[in-house]
């Protein structure tokens, strides 16, 4: 497997994305490759001595942090983002990564990576610690700020098939966030989302999941429209601030709340593998989210959801 990075996209890059190439080959797989992409004589300088495994293609600009998405993408092509992509595309890398400026990913994700056949609307996600141990998924959380209930079906498939693969959960519970555990409570999305998940087959569906259940394991995949859950997961990354400023970042539970431990999140729904990582990581999520990208392409994960999405129930 090959495996592209932007090397340049990031709060601290390159420096920490070159530092989180370093933590990945001291415990990597054998058979994954990595092409990184950026400033070729920085990377140089770095790598003196280049491993195998490790192979560079130059980008002569990059996109800003603060820049129009549409307009970055258009007026530099020779981005590292612009060119992971468009390798992506073309199938000579394996899966993407990226913690660039988000809206030019999103952006650019549409207009070089299709959707998978069926999927309406690709989603982003995050991962939720529960107090008894492991994780749960919360989906979506900021890309379908307004979506319709057919959107959160679909969130709901893609959720289970990720719980699955790369949470390793057999039979992923879904529940829908909602305000009330009763079969009638919420708006007209939630209600109407309610009873597509109950009649679906293609998930276990266990019902409302109400805010008070969010972190308790309740549910291991958790649906809702993305203005909701981007407010989780904003609220789950001030939990990992609060607990550093009065030191319980070590406690067990609290210090599972940092991102960096799983990296960064997937665009689910494209048909090839692309993360997203958050605009301040460092070497620990750079590592962290090219094991989640290797782990995506040795499950199988996007052969699996093309497969779903043929059957007429996810409909």
């Amino acid at each position: 497997m090959v495996i592209g990075i932007d090397m340049m996209g990031g709060d601290y890059a390159p420096q920490q994305t070159l530092l989180g190439v370093d933590l990945f080959l001291a415990d990597a797989v054998p058979g994954t490759e990595l092409l990184l992409i950026g400033d070729e004589s920085v990377m140089r300088k770095h790598f003196v001595n280049p491993p195998s495994g490790i192979s560079f293609v130059h980008s002569s600009s990059v996109i800003d942090m603060h820049e129009s998405p549409t307009k970055a993408l258009r007026d530099k092509p020779n981005s590292s983002m612009s060119i992971g992509l468009q390798m992506l595309a073309d199938g000579k890398i394996d899966a993407f990564i990226s913690a660039g400026n988000t809206g030019a990913m999103m952006v650019g994700v549409f207009y070089t990576i299709r959707a998978i056949e069926g999927v309406q609307r690709p989603t982003i996600s995050t991962v939720i610690p529960k107090v008894q141990g492991g994780y749960g998924l919360v989906l979506d959380v900021g890309m379908q700020a307004d979506c319709k209930p057919e959107n959160l079906l679909q969130n709901a498939i893609l959720g289970s098939l990720y719980a699955q693969n790369i949470l390793e959960i057999e039979n992923p519970a879904v529940g829908l966030v909602n305000i009330g555990e009763e079969e009638g409570k919420g708006n007209l999305l939630a209600q109407a989302a309610y009873q597509l998940m109950k009649e679906s087959k293609l998930i276990n569906f266990i019902g409302n999941v109400e805010g008070r259940e969010i972190l308790t394991g309740k549910a291991d995949v958790m649906v809702c429209d993305g203005f909701t859950g981007n407010i989780i997961l904003k609220l789950g990354e001030s939990i990992f601030d609060i607990a550093q400023q009065r030191n319980l970042q070590e406690d067990d539970y609290f210090k599972r709340f940092n991102f960096e431990i799983y990296g960064g999140t997937p665009i689910l729904g494209v048909d090839k593998p692309v993360i997203v990582g958050h605009g301040i990581s460092t070497s620990k999520a750079f590592r962290n989210m090219i094991h989640l990208a290797g782990k995506m392409i040795e499950t199988k994960l996007l052969e699996k959801m093309k497969e779903k999405f043929v059957s007429e129930d996810t409909e």
